[in-house]
């Protein structure tokens, strides 16, 4: 008997499977639900959170003492204000895509990391230089080591491709981001992955992060929740790095 109903059940999946390939009717694979949501784009995307359009730095907070950003706002942009420490945003997030641009200046000095040398942590996990960096740096035509220069995450991911503008003309980042899931026991569940393009060409492509960035040694773990993002004040000796057109939307 229970083979027989084996037997009857594998046939009706086999003619359910052959008459669904053979059906002619093409609403048969029209799906109609989900509706996506409609949103349009103009200068920011109608449902992105903004982070920074030229006023002031009301989203963002210094990283050490969650004062008020001590950043210099000036002519619709903000630069690095050395010595006042990394910022980062009030707010904390999961899974996104970010719209960044920056600025090396024209007057930049210096060479290899001490050249315009600043980082995006994609998520930020504490005080100090902790998280996941992208790095920002100036490119052009500046030898580094790979793994370090514009569009790396920092010590992991070489940059496909160097897609880096002179120093002087604006650059933007293009990033979605999904963050690193953890078991209850704080073991790892699922790691890190980002999508980057730079100055819009494909740079990073679905690269899965190895842990947070450190300087020296193999990067690691740590369980952690929705995180700020954070920018680096560097404090190399060339000009600062300057930001403009932030924003994000939660995916």
């Amino acid at each position: 008997m229970k083979r027989t109903f084996l037997f009857n059940a594998i046939l009706i999946v086999a003619f359910n499977s052959v008459n669904a390939q053979q059906s002619t009717n093409p609403k048969d694979t029209e799906a109609w639900s989900p509706v996506p949501k409609m949103v349009s784009f103009q200068n920011t995307p109608a449902d992105a959170i903004i982070l920074f359009n030229g006023g002031n730095l009301n989203q963002w907070l210094t990283v050490k003492d969650k004062s008020a950003a001590k950043w210099t706002v000036k002519d619709n942009i903000f630069t690095v204000n050395k010595g006042t420490g990394n910022i980062e945003t009030k707010q904390s997030f999961s899974n996104y895509q970010l719209h960044i641009e920056w600025l090396i200046p024209a007057n930049i000095t210096g060479s290899g990391q001490a050249r315009g040398n600043s980082g995006l942590f994609l998520a930020s996990t504490g005080v100090g230089d902790s998280g996941y960096e992208l790095q920002l740096l100036d490119s052009y035509n500046n030898s580094t080591y790979s793994n370090g220069q514009a569009g790396s995450i920092y010590k992991q991911a070489i940059p496909l491709v160097n897609a880096s503008k002179k120093p002087g003309e604006w650059q933007s980042y293009d990033i979605v981001w999904n963050a690193p899931v953890f078991n209850d026991n704080g073991s790892l569940k699922s790691a890190a992955r980002v999508t980057v393009l730079h100055n819009g060409i494909l740079i990073q492509n679905n690269v899965e992060i190895k842990g947070e960035t450190v300087y020296i040694g193999a990067p690691f773990y740590k369980k952690h929740g929705p995180s700020p993002i954070k920018l680096q004040d560097h404090g190399d000796p060339s000009e600062p790095i300057s930001f403009r057109n932030i924003w994000i939307r939660e995916l």
